[in-house]
């Protein structure tokens, strides 16, 4: 049995009632899978009879277990025959427990908020408009020279600009060394800012094998805070030097880096490359506006709980990105001085921003009965197929409902994206 009582903000309160029977019948389940662990005087362990343990201990050991037990599906249930649905996770409150007497759980959460749009149609279009210079084909000759550029071993010579030097460094401040302040073999880019103050500059003009001492100052706000603002001292090595040398840009190195025959060739299909990047780029550009419009005059509710989940992902997005870079979040929230409250507070608008795009298409879709086929979902598991080397069976085998869902609502909201383009005006 559930009730469900509206509390505004797009919140609801889900009472469910669970019938004595049901509790028992989770009781027994629970004590079965338990009773290997359980041990009693005289008895065998695995082998205390269920009606020993609740003499002995009472029944009320076995009722957390019991709730994680029957709770999932009672609760689940409840939501498919409320109609509810769900934007975050319920906040679960057991209002009464007691033997022989149906269990009273309470669950707030956040259902899918009411979009009231504004106006959606008709709107003004202001697209960029896109030319390709010469500076953006020299900008992109430039970049491909720079990928294509062989690394130098320098022994004549000492650092300049631009070099990567081969460093061992020890820092001290106050004649005291700190933590993360020594290193061996660690390669600099001369000019990449990476390192503190004029630390990189100081290098320039001196020889491989030199030792010298390079005279720094912490920034104020550095993220340590015992050495932010303080004069330190690294004695430095100079173990090695390598440079770049870049390719001449000519006939041979269009030759080299494309299957044209002149650089005059290549200028011509790097110009139709930028102009169609930048065309996406302005048309994803026209897109944002459009949708920034919509947004800006369309009326909702965005009950916290579903932000908190949605600032949540953000974040532990971020968090897998950063184990790709060897980092984890309490080494990145160190080295930066944040905290989890800080993170949240800092992804907050831009989590908002993301429910109130997509809750603002699907009102849009469902208002223009835009919808997507099996042909399309189908289409969307051919590409990944084709992405992923893979047959399409496979892609559809071993994707879930909800994977499924998500490839479906991405397809809808880029439905609704195109039609706002569509019903604009220049």
């Amino acid at each position: 049995m559930s009730k469900v009582e509206q509390l505004g903000g797009s919140m609801v309160k889900l009472t469910l009632e669970i019938s004595p029977e049901k509790f028992e019948q989770a009781i027994r389940t629970v004590y079965n899978k338990q009773k290997h662990q359980i041990s009693i005087p005289g008895f065998r362990k695995g082998k205390v009879p269920y009606q020993m343990v609740v003499r002995a201990y009472g029944k009320e050991v076995f009722y957390e277990d019991a709730l994680n037990e029957v709770l999932p599906d009672e609760y689940q249930q409840a939501v498919e025959e409320e109609k509810l649905d769900v934007m975050s996770r319920p906040n679960v409150n057991v209002e009464k427990i007691v033997a022989g007497e149906p269990i009273v759980v309470t669950c707030e959460l956040a259902v899918r908020p009411e979009v009231k749009l504004g106006e959606y149609k008709g709107l003004k279009k202001e697209k960029t408009e896109v030319e390709v210079t010469e500076e953006d084909i020299k900008t992109e000759l430039d970049r491909i020279a720079n990928t294509n550029a062989r690394t130098l071993d320098i022994t004549d010579r000492p650092v300049q600009m631009d070099d990567t030097v081969n460093i061992d460094y020890a820092g001290t401040v106050d004649g005291v060394a700190f933590e993360g302040g020594t290193a061996e073999g660690y390669d600099l880019k001369i000019g990449s800012h990476s390192f503190i103050d004029t630390f990189e500059d100081q290098l320039i003009g001196h020889e491989i094998g030199e030792e010298l001492d390079v005279n720094v100052t912490f920034p104020e706000e550095y993220h340590a805070s015992e050495l932010a603002g303080k004069p330190a001292v690294f004695h430095v090595k100079v173990n090695s030097i390598k440079a770049k040398e870049l390719p001449e840009i000519n006939d041979e190195f269009a030759q080299d880096v494309s299957e044209f025959d002149t650089l005059d060739e290549y200028k011509e299909d790097l110009k139709k490359a930028i102009l169609e990047r930048k065309e996406k780029a302005a048309e994803s550009e026209l897109k944002n506006k459009l949708l920034d419009a919509v947004v800006a005059t369309a009326e909702m509710d965005m009950p916290k709980p579903m932000v908190d989940e949605e600032c949540e992902t953000m974040i532990n997005d971020y968090a897998q990105t950063l184990r790709y870079q060897g980092m984890d979040m309490n080494q990145y929230m160190k080295y930066t001085g944040t905290t989890m409250e800080s993170l949240m507070a800092s992804v907050r608008p831009e989590a908002e921003k993301r429910l109130k795009e997509n809750l603002v298409l699907e009102a849009i879709a469902k208002a223009e009965g835009l919808e997507v086929s099996e042909e399309e979902i189908d289409g969307e598991f051919e590409k990944m197929a084709s992405m992923y080397g893979m047959e399409v069976d496979q892609i559809k085998n071993s994707i879930g409902k909800s994977e499924t869902d998500g490839i479906r609502a991405s397809l809808l909201n880029t439905k609704a994206l195109d039609f706002l383009v569509a019903n604009a005006v220049d």
